[in-house]
């Protein structure tokens, strides 16, 4: 190949040497390519304009540092003097950055004077941020705890949730004084973790240093910050929890046994506390926090087993749980209780037990009684008296049944069967989250007529101390509430606790209503507070949603709900999610008329979950249905046909051409079909016999006519004989009875049909109302904030008014003062100026005198 070049390079050579012209014209045509490339060049670099120079992000009000030009230098200098800092990465074309920004600024009026927060532009080709860091999305927001970190954020961009992981890292460890704080934290359902540590030989024990950066690291593992850390440095109030010995860990348990951090077999460091925490702890209710992107966060906690997904109400900012997680974790902590034999060191210090009980007569029966008894459980160092605590609904008659189905649940028996000659029936339940408080109640019959040694026995009976009766000895009737049922069924169930604000599309996939706003006035799928609830079990491909009922409270109906899930033969139904009947919507918005026709027939119906059956087991049609998928290239190659074949029987009333959309629709497991495009044939009078239509036959018009001719339901009553055939006289009868029941029929139908519309037409006017409130209230508020803000702007002017006032009347008054001091100035120096001269004339005069005595004297 070599070779061949060099022979080629001297031909030219040769040839330019023996012809010096074509020299010439080369050398000539190389210049101007180079003139011309270089032309072309400087006019593609004028055309290119320069980046302009990035402006400020944030409001120059607000409390944030922002280095648009990516100063990252400037960000360790800060982070240096701060104790905690707050970094914000941002892109300032990034529409989450943008939106970001407020939640941020929102955040840092707050906490600025806790908080150093610093705002990156790390998009500037020319800042040191954009060079020295790569991200792969933005915002990031980072934040340091002194020397520790960078502690990234990866929650929702809301300014509650950032504002309650900023005090989570602000105080990462809750100081516990007392054996009080000590049950309190304890007594929650998440994981706690306890550090003893004796401030005595410095003021900071190194293992509390370890211990503090141990609850920063679990804070990088987990945003939402789900294990708790706690430090005790009282010897007194450590022997609650059984710690005798200095830099101890303690890791609490509520069905097993507690653990102490193993410092001989681990090395006692951030990372090894940290992961044996994690490792170990008991998570009974988990929270999820999809990102919104493409995530398998969902997917893969779905893929372990059946999930209770609770969508409740959520404040991060709450110093409290809510009333409804309370609910939810009591429930999950009494469905994981599966054996009370497990109880950690901390639980078997809280031994003595006293009981309390309170009879009282239900209104409903004279003969009813029942017995609620508070147990509380308190350690064996406490002297103090006990007190029996019952709550005020307690003494009321009215409302002490409403009482007894909150706190016992639904497992109370009811007056009727109270007053059987079987009535017996007990409860017991945990007292919101604290594990020192239980209620139990017990509901009998009390004979109506006693003589007198059975009235000397029942009055013996109860003589009986509360002290002697065991406060957990009552039976209860097997299958009868949730405790311990994890371990009673194979169908073990998760449970998973979303926000309901956040994670709202979510819930409307599996069966929320659409609107939520409109759904918080319905009770078939949210309770009052809110909340949302459903079962999805992954590996069957169902779900089922937890339908609430008036009478029933939120802890009865998940119950209920959870007991049905878990039996053998479960009642459940499965939940169908499909798409809204948008045609008949429209028809029904389009009738205005009460003596309208029928709505114009389609030449393809289009059906939906809800309108599936009513439309495929109609016993008076013969009903042709087609299976597609809008990612389904075969069904959209078909749809030309099926408009053909619908065109065709467009004037037979007994046949309907229909298609669903098998991908936005749920159908019956019996309906469903193995691919896509499929198509049944559901014949009427014998809806059981559908047929579908041979796989190995071309999707034809002739083919399909073919398919419905043969299956269609009309040739199969073609042979059956007359009515005429079994007499003249009975088949009149029979023909007048018929038509006189099919125009009964018929005006029922047109009765019916004026009375759908009337409705119709007075629910489009609620609906207009409702409406025209909304839109009249939201005019009255729009009102109320200008007139705050003429009444604000007002006040401001007349501040400003009266400050310039002031400030007027200071610069006259000074001005007063500056003129009688010049005034005074002025005669100073004209004294001044008089004695000067005076005493200049009389160093004259003297020196005259003195010449002239010198004069006189020479």
């Amino acid at each position: 190949m070599l070779r061949r070049v060099r022979q080629s390079l001297r031909q030219v050579l040769f040839l330019m040497a023996r012809r010096p012209d074509l020299l010439c014209g080369a050398i000539v045509l190389g210049v101007l390519l180079v003139l011309a490339v270089k032309f072309t060049c400087s006019r593609a670099k004028n055309v290119v304009a320069a980046a302009r120079p990035p402006v400020r992000f944030f409001s120059p009000d607000a409390p944030v540092v922002d280095l648009y030009l990516g100063q990252l230098d400037q960000v360790e200098r800060l982070r240096s003097v701060a104790e905690v800092s707050f970094i914000f990465f941002y892109a300032p074309w990034c529409a989450h950055s943008m939106a970001a920004r407020q939640e941020v600024q929102q955040v840092a009026k707050k906490l600025a004077k806790q908080v150093q927060f610093v705002a990156v532009n790390c998009w500037w080709s020319q800042g040191k941020c954009r060079r020295q860091n790569h991200f792969y999305h933005y915002p990031v927001i980072h934040l340091f705890y002194r020397r520790f970190g960078p502690i990234e954020y990866r929650g929702p961009f809301v300014a509650p949730y950032m504002e309650s992981f900023v005090l989570r890292v602000i105080t990462p460890l809750t100081y516990l004084p007392s054996r009080a704080h000590v049950e309190e934290f304890l007594a929650y359902h998440e994981p706690r973790v306890v550090g003893f540590f004796q401030f005595n030989s410095s003021p900071q024990p190194p293992g509390y240093i370890t211990f503090l950066s141990s609850a920063l690291q679990a804070l990088k593992w987990d945003f939402r910050g789900v294990v708790r850390f706690g430090v005790v440095t009282n010897k007194q109030v450590a022997g609650a929890i059984s710690l005798t010995e200095d830099e101890t860990v303690f890791l609490h348990r509520r069905f097993n046994s507690s653990l102490i951090f193993p410092r001989n077999d681990l090395n006692f460091t951030s990372e090894a506390i940290c992961r044996w925490v994690f490792e170990n702890h008991e998570t009974v209710l988990q929270w999820l926090q999809p990102p919104g992107t493409k995530s398998r966060l969902l997917e893969e906690e779905l893929t372990k087993g059946p999930a209770l997904l609770l969508f409740v109400p959520h404040n991060p900012l709450g110093s409290q749980p809510s009333p409804v997680l309370q609910q939810v974790a009591d429930i999950a902590v009494r469905y994981h209780s599966c054996d009370n034999s497990h109880h950690s060191s901390w639980d078997k210090s809280f031994s003595f037990r006293s009981l309390c009980c309170q009879s009282v007569v239900l209104p409903q029966s004279s003969t009813s009684v029942c017995e609620v008894c508070l147990s509380l459980s308190w350690p064996s160092f406490t002297t103090s008296p006990l007190h029996c605590l019952f709550p005020s609904s307690i003494q009321g008659g009215d409302v002490f049944q409403t009482y007894l189905r909150r706190c016992c649940l639904h497992q109370i028996p009811s007056p009727v069967s109270i007053n059987s000659a079987t009535s017996m029936g007990c409860s017991n339940f945990l007292d919101s989250y604290s594990p020192f408080s239980q209620y139990s109640a017990c509901c009998r019959k009390v004979e109506p007529q006693l003589n007198e040694s059975q009235a000397k026995e029942e009055s013996e009976m109860q003589s009986v101390p509360p002290s002697l009766i065991p406060p957990f000895s009552v039976p209860q009737p097997e299958g009868d509430g949730i405790t311990g049922l994890r371990c009673q069924t194979n169908r073990t169930l998760r449970f998973y606790v979303l926000d309901v604000a956040l994670n709202w599309p979510l819930a409307v996939r599996l069966g929320a209503s659409g609107n939520r706003s409109a759904s918080l006035d319905q009770e078939d799928d949210r309770s009052d507070d809110g909340s949302f609830a459903a079962i999805v079990n992954l590996k069957d491909e169902v779900h089922y949603v937890l339908q609430y009922t008036p009478a029933a409270t939120l802890t009865e109906s998940l119950e209920a709900f959870i007991r049905n899930f878990s039996a053998p033969y479960s009642l459940l139904q499965r939940h169908l999610v499909g798409e809204e009947d948008k045609k008949g919507a429209e028809e029904k918005a389009t009738r205005s008329d009460e003596h309208s026709q029928s709505p114009p027939r389609f030449l393809i119906t289009e059906l939906t979950t809800s309108s599936f059956l009513p439309s495929v087991m109609d016993l008076q049609k013969d009903v042709l249905l087609f299976y597609y998928t809008q990612w389904c290239g075969f069904c959209s190659v078909l749809n030309h046909i099926i408009i053909q074949l619908a065109r065709l029987l467009q004037g037979n009333g007994t046949i309907t051409v229909a298609r669903v959309n098998v991908a936005r629709n749920d159908l019956p497991w019996e309906f469903m079909v193995d691919h896509v495009p499929s198509i049944l044939f559901f014949p009427r009078h014998r809806k059981h016999l559908s047929v579908k239509f041979p796989d190995n036959l071309p999707i034809t018009l002739p083919n399909l006519l073919r398919f419905i001719l043969q299956h269609s339901g009309s040739l199969h009553h073609a042979h059956k004989p007359s009515v005429e055939t079994e007499g003249p006289g009975h088949s009149a009868f029979l023909r007048s009875e018929f038509l006189t029941l099919q125009r009964e029929v018929q005006a029922l139908h047109h009765a019916r049909e004026r009375l759908s519309q009337q409705l119709a037409q007075l629910w489009r006017d609620n609906r207009r109302l409702k409406f025209d409130t909304r839109a009249l209230e939201t005019e009255n508020g729009e009102l109320q904030r200008e007139r705050q803000s003429l009444e604000e702007r007002h006040r401001e002017k007349s501040r400003q008014l009266s400050e310039v006032v002031r400030r007027l009347q200071e610069l006259a008054d000074a001005s007063e003062n500056l003129l009688n001091e010049n005034t005074l100035l002025r005669v100073l120096l004209r004294v001044l100026k008089d004695r000067t001269e005076a005493r200049e004339q009389a160093e004259v005069e003297r020196k005259e005198t003195e010449q002239k005595r010198s004069h006189m004297a020479s």
